[in-house]
Formats: structure tokens, sequence, C-alpha cells
């Protein structure tokens, strides 16, 4: 894929390399509400956050969350109503000494979602705007526009103009835009969301070795878990106007410290269970036994990704090794797809997303079958959704 803000602990060698670097952004208690009709809706709450020189922090989560909303109020096309930021140790917004700094007076730069090219102006006129408009003469005539251009591989389009280019060309030339003053910040709100799934891969990777060549300072929007985790050297993952888990994109996936990050980096089937003095996990009438320690009772909910589960026949004995298995399931849907089949069981009246390895065929609707769950690939919180640790035969 609770609200707790909650940090998962870096490795030492981050935690080293973060503590060397100048911190180039720090909010502070940064809250933001809209007024909607006759009500006030709080969009951000007491936002707490740091960013250190040459990081790419992602914000994550759901439309509605207010990860666009605290970029908006980075980049100064939002005035929070309290709080406090500063952008390489100069303060933009301090709500107390009423201090808010224009965009333009900004070192920032943005790349939007729908490119905002202008479309009277060629390619190059389009990048060298923003150098012309802060009066910066030395990059333009150092070449600056045709080196930008070079680096997102749109050189050859200079004369062209946004309505002759494909979308993918759109959106480089809009980074080339952002890149070409050399800001302080770069802010990036959902730049591949309209583009088709092959050419967002792409641009991925280019946005990611652009990052590791030039080093820049930014924050990343995007809904998309696939994105944040390629892109980010740290990833926020956002709910309701609250930062509810910040670490290192490896960390948030494989620890996720809330159901709800959980949920929303891809654990998406859960199991509601009442655990015994001796381990035995109760679901539905049905017992599952193996997978929790003797001594930890307590109600708990397990989730689990859809290809950290597995099938069989019912008493075939077959089946990876390791795993509790649980009885009474159907088959209700198969979706084929190019690695793995996507199964849809049921177990009592409560439904699972199986992905099964395509080249270990797949079962037919209607088909009886056990589900496998492996305990190092099980997520376990309690009763407020917080992580449970120690909770497996292994721990």
């Amino acid at each position: 894929m609770s609200t707790q803000n909650t940090e998962a602990p870096p490795t030492a060698a981050a935690e080293r390399e973060r503590s060397a670097r100048i911190a180039k952004v720090q909010a502070s208690k940064l809250t933001k509400s809209f007024r909607r009709r006759k009500e006030t809706v709080q969009v951000l709450h007491s936002i707490d956050l740091d960013i250190a020189d040459g990081e790419l922090l992602v914000l994550l989560g759901p439309s509605g969350c207010g990860k666009t909303t605290l970029l908006r109020c980075l980049v100064g096309l939002e005035r929070p109503d309290g709080g406090r930021v500063e952008l390489a140790g100069k303060t933009v917004v301090d709500t107390d000494t009423r201090t808010f700094v224009q965009p333009n007076r900004r070192d920032v730069a943005m790349v939007f979602q729908n490119y905002a090219l202008w479309p009277h102006m060629d390619v190059a006129r389009n990048v060298a705007y923003p150098l012309k408009s802060r009066g910066l003469k030395d990059l333009l005539r150092s070449g600056r526009v045709e080196e930008v251009l070079k680096l997102v591989q749109c050189d050859h389009l200079a004369d062209r103009y946004p309505p002759e280019l494909s979308g993918g060309q759109q959106q480089r030339v809009s980074l080339a835009r952002a890149l070409a003053s050399n800001p302080g910040l770069l802010l990036l709100d959902e730049p591949l969301s309209n583009l088709d799934a092959l050419l967002r891969i792409e641009l991925r990777a280019q946005l990611r070795s652009l990052h590791r060549q030039l080093n820049f300072t930014g924050v990343y929007v995007t809904h998309d878990q696939e994105e944040a985790l390629a892109l980010g050297t740290r990833v926020a993952v956002m709910r309701e106007g609250r930062i509810e888990q910040i670490g290192d994109p490896e960390e948030v996936y494989r620890r996720p410290t809330t159901a709800y990050v959980a949920d929303f980096l891809g654990a998406r089937n859960r199991l509601e269970v009442n655990v015994d003095d001796l381990g035995n996990a109760k679901f539905a009438g049905r017992t599952l036994q193996g997978l929790f320690r003797p001594g930890v009772p307590g109600s708990y909910t397990l989730l689990f990704r859809d290809q950290d589960l597995a099938l069989r026949g019912v008493g075939s004995g077959d089946g990876p090794a390791g795993r509790a298995w649980l009885s009474g399931g159907t088959v209700r849907e198969v979706l084929p797809g190019g690695n793995h089949n996507e199964h849809v069981v049921r177990v009592g009246d409560v439904q699972f997303w199986v992905g099964v390895p395509a080249s270990a065929g797949r079962f037919t609707p209607a088909t009886d079958v056990e589900m496998g769950i492996d305990p190092e690939h099980t997520l376990c919180y309690d009763a407020d959704g917080n992580l449970v640790e120690g909770w497996t035969h292994g721990a």
C-alpha cells in the first residue's frame, strides 16, 4: 500500500548520511483549512517536516489526504493558517510574525501534472522563460537552455511548439524548464499521472537518474506506491492531513507501522483473529494453528499482500513449507495475468486476493482450496492498528 506521526527507524548508515547534511526545508506546526459551503475543512494538521539537502522526499497518499496542499504551502501557492516554513535557512512563512514570501521570491520551481507549457512559445523559449523572468542573463548566455534540454533528451525539439509534442515530451520539457534556474527546491505534483504505463516507467527511471546526477532537493507528490518506492530517498505516507509514517522506502514497505500504511502499500488482504494463550487463532469458526506463538492472547488484524499467500487443493498436502494453512476457501474468480494469475478466494464471509505464479497454473472458479499463510511475510496489528512485533514462533 491511527493518526500517529510515526517514523520508521532509519539504518545507521542512512542516519549518518542525513545528519551530515544541512536541512534544506523545515516546516513546523503547519496547518491549513478551507471553507467549503458552510463548513470549515481542516486539510493539514500541525505538520512537522524536515528535508535534507539533496534529498528527494515523496509524499504518498490517496486523494484528499493533504499531500498537494502541503506542496502548495511550500511553494507559496497556498497561505497556511498556522506554522512556519524555512527554505535554506530563510523564513518564507511565519504566521506568528505574518511573514509570507511570494512564490516568485522563493528559490523554488514546480513541475505540474498538466505540463503548464506556453502553447505560443517554442520549446526553447518555454525553457528560457524562468531565466528571463528572474533576470538570470548569465545562465541564458552560458547555454543553460540547451544544457537542460539535453539532460532530458529533448534538445532536438527546441524549435517545436507544445501542441506538436507527445505527452512524454511535454513533461520532459516541463522538467527542463523547472531545472533551468538551478532552483534550491524542486516540487513535482504527480508529474507522470497523465502518461501511459510504459512511458511512466521510462520517465520514472530518467527522473531517478537525473536526481542521482544533479543531487537536487525535491518534494514529489504521488498516489502511486510503486512510483514512491522507486523515486524517494524517503517516503512520507499521509492520512487525513497528517504524516502517518515517514522513512526509508524499503523500511516503510517492509515494516509499515500502522495498518493504514500497510493497506495503502498493497497489503489489502485482511484477517481478523482472536488468539488464545496457546497461540491458536480463531477466525469465523475455524482454528488456525502454527502461526502465533503461545503467550500472546488477544484480538489481532493480520494483513497480507497478494503474492505472499499460496493456494493448494483440499487435502493435497502440496504447497510451500513453513506455512499455516486455512481451510474452507472457495475460488470465486480468476483474473489471468502475465507473471501471476489473480485468484479471488472466499473464506466464510471474507474475500481474499491471491497471486499465484503463472508457472504453477491456476485453479478454476468454484474449486475448494486451502490458503497458505507465511508468517515471515505476514503483518500483524493490534486493536489500535499499530504494528505488533514478536508474535510468531520464529520471533
